[in-house]
């Protein structure tokens, strides 16, 4: 894994951190691989129970695609006649929105400042978004005269409703962090010196809770999005069963009954 994603995994918290600073954590080629390669390692790996999707630096989360590079690469495809450059999407946006997800566990986003493009469908993908004052969300696709990616055509509308999300798209613009809270974007608003030490505390309480029963309620949320109310129940039903049956929901109930705290176990 590169230099420019740091991978840490320490007490069941995967730490995935985009380490760009100096070009607000654009995505080059080599970037997006090992963030590919960083969540679908957390994804896959059984003694991690939540994730952290962050940022170095205090100006941006993620910029999205890195133009520089980018501008070069559309270059060499029309010399070459090729349209090698836009398969990006599949090759890298598409696995790293499938992972944060479809995985079984909750993915927090710790957005320290502007989330723009790929950059705000990672923020989006996330279960839980911690953000700074200071950040920004830019739907900026348009701007550049390209449509959304990144699971954003997906994910935005079911946040903040189909007619918002498709003014912010056809009309690029800034969204301060107080709108995204109102809009329903972020989850939590904290001061920017604050940003790391709250996102990551969100992350280990998750990592240390019911990870049997985050996993139902993050599949029946997507299930519930696309299906009819029947189906859902029908879902809901399937889910139950499964997390009642866990040791999670035994030490829980045994807890509660004995007036203690419980410790799970994630099993």
């Amino acid at each position: 894994m590169a230099d420019t994603v740091l991978y840490e995994v320490a007490d069941g918290l995967a730490t995935i951190t985009i380490n760009r600073p100096e070009a607000m954590n654009a995505m080059n080629i080599v970037t997006k691989v090992a963030l590919r390669e960083a969540v679908q390692a957390a994804a896959s790996d059984d003694a991690v129970r939540a994730v952290l999707l962050t940022s170095a630096g205090d100006r941006a989360f993620c910029v999205g695609q890195d133009l520089k590079e980018h501008i070069g690469l559309l270059a060499a495809d029309r010399e070459a006649g090729t349209g090698r450059t836009m398969s990006t999407v599949r090759e890298h946006y598409n696995p790293v929105l499938r992972a944060l997800t479809e995985m079984p566990k909750p993915v927090v986003a710790g957005v320290n400042g502007v989330a723009a493009g790929a950059g705000l469908g990672f923020a989006l993908a996330a279960d839980y978004r911690v953000v700074a004052d200071t950040a920004k969300f830019t739907t900026s696709f348009a701007g550049v005269a390209l449509t959304a990616d990144s699971g954003v055509s997906w994910t935005l509308p079911r946040l903040i409703g189909q007619s918002r999300a498709a003014d912010l798209l056809l009309f690029p613009r800034s969204i301060t962090a107080q709108e995204a809270f109102e809009l329903g974007i972020a989850n939590k608003v904290v001061p920017t010196a604050d940003l790391a030490a709250e996102a990551a505390a969100v992350a280990r309480a998750l990592a240390a809770g019911p990870t049997v029963a985050y996993a139902a309620i993050k599949e029946s949320l997507a299930y519930g999005a696309g299906h009819s109310l029947s189906e859902t129940l029908d879902k809901e039903d399937e889910l139950q069963s499964r997390a009642g049956t866990s040791e999670d929901h035994a030490i829980a109930v045994q807890a509660f009954v004995n007036k203690e705290k419980p410790k799970y176990l994630g099993r």
